[in-house]
């Protein structure tokens, strides 16, 4: 296996940017994802890294050893579209040796390697079977097999359960990250999916019109994301704008409209964030940090009642929408079999100072 680093790496089409600046090392063994929406930079980062585009600036290297300028089939790399580019005329035997006849390995040595990628991906006896034979999700784990079969150092997937519906994706996802464990290949995988990235990742770089934006964990992208856009991208959030009125020591006050005032910790904090009296700064308050609070009990910190517009139950969660002055607050409680308040109801909520995080 090897390490991934693209070293100020930038490309443009032209006139057009289509990646600029990009600048990390991916380690060994690593699961890392490129996640952003259609547009951001993601897949022509991937294809640099797969030799099917040259950088117009900067540099790619594998382990010690430069890559920038070679062809895709002196990479050792195995790649998986996002519409697995599967060969129709042939079997599933063919199509997952295929690269191993391109490199001219003995039939035997072929046999093995292939029968060994199918128990990889759990395609025992499908070798005589055409492509159209297959279901989606087999055919997902057809094009996973042949690129694995290559031994490569790194493997490259470009949105490869975009294709399958909702249960399946979810199924293939557990099976690609078994995979990606066991065998240890260094894996780079493209998604515009928050909930794949958060899932499947050690890292994730998040993309927006050519530029990273914030490279981290998923916690750290999730819960202490850098800017507006990270906030809004990863998840479901709520972003107030206020001002803050007053600090005391690490407590920061702010005015988020003209009746209410939230506290929160300055330990939670991007760097951009202004935290001194009379700035602007911008809250991010993720639903499942906001709790219910009784009619019962006493007015407390950031303590806020409001009337439910909308009511959402989902089975394992009840969503709400909840006007407060002018403000809406989307709020996640998970089901414990209480009663789902009505739209028009009354509710009171709180939001714990230490899920208040300052973005700038």
């Amino acid at each position: 296996m090897s390490s991934v680093t693209l070293d100020h790496v930038s490309k443009r089409f032209g006139n057009v940017k289509g990646v600029e600046d990009v600048h990390i090392t991916i380690q060994s063994g690593e699961f890392f994802t490129f996640l952003g929406p259609s547009g951001c930079g993601k897949t022509t980062t991937l294809r640099m890294i797969a030799g099917f585009y040259f950088p117009s600036a900067g540099r790619i290297q594998f382990g010690q050893q430069d890559v920038t300028h070679l062809p895709p089939h002196k990479r050792n790399t195995g790649m998986v579209f996002q519409n697995y580019a599967l060969f129709p005329h042939m079997t599933v035997f063919e199509n997952i040796a295929f690269g191993l006849q391109v490199r001219k390995l003995p039939k035997q040595d072929i046999k093995e390697k292939v029968e060994r990628a199918q128990r990889l991906v759990h395609l025992e006896g499908y070798g005589e079977r055409r492509i159209d034979q297959l279901s989606g999700g087999q055919q997902q784990r057809v094009a996973l097999a042949r690129a694995l079969v290559i031994e490569p150092q790194i493997l490259l997937l470009d949105e490869p359960l975009s294709n399958l519906d909702a249960k399946l994706r979810e199924e293939t996802r557990y099976e690609i990250k078994r995979l990606q464990s066991e065998l240890g290949i260094t894996t780079i995988y493209v998604t515009h999916d928050q909930a794949e990235a958060m899932s499947m990742s050690d890292r994730i770089m998040v993309m927006q019109g050519g530029e990273v934006q914030q490279i981290g964990t998923p916690y750290e992208v999730y819960h202490r994301p850098v800017n507006r856009f990270v906030a809004s991208f990863i998840g479901e959030t709520n972003l107030w704008e206020g001002k803050i009125v007053a600090t005391d020591g690490n407590l920061i006050r702010v005015q988020v409209a003209p009746e209410i005032e939230l506290v929160g910790d300055r330990a939670n904090a991007s760097a951009i964030a202004k935290l001194q009296p009379g700035e602007t700064v911008t809250l991010s308050i993720r639903p499942e940090a906001v709790e219910e609070a009784g009619e019962a009990d006493a007015p407390a910190c950031n303590q806020l009642a409001g009337v439910v517009e909308v009511a959402e139950f989902t089975g394992a969660s009840v969503n709400y929408v909840t006007k407060i002055e002018s403000l809406q607050l989307r709020s996640m409680f998970v089901n414990r079999g209480s009663r789902v308040k009505q739209a028009g109801e009354p509710i009171r909520l709180r939001i714990p100072t230490e899920s208040i995080y300052f973005i700038g």
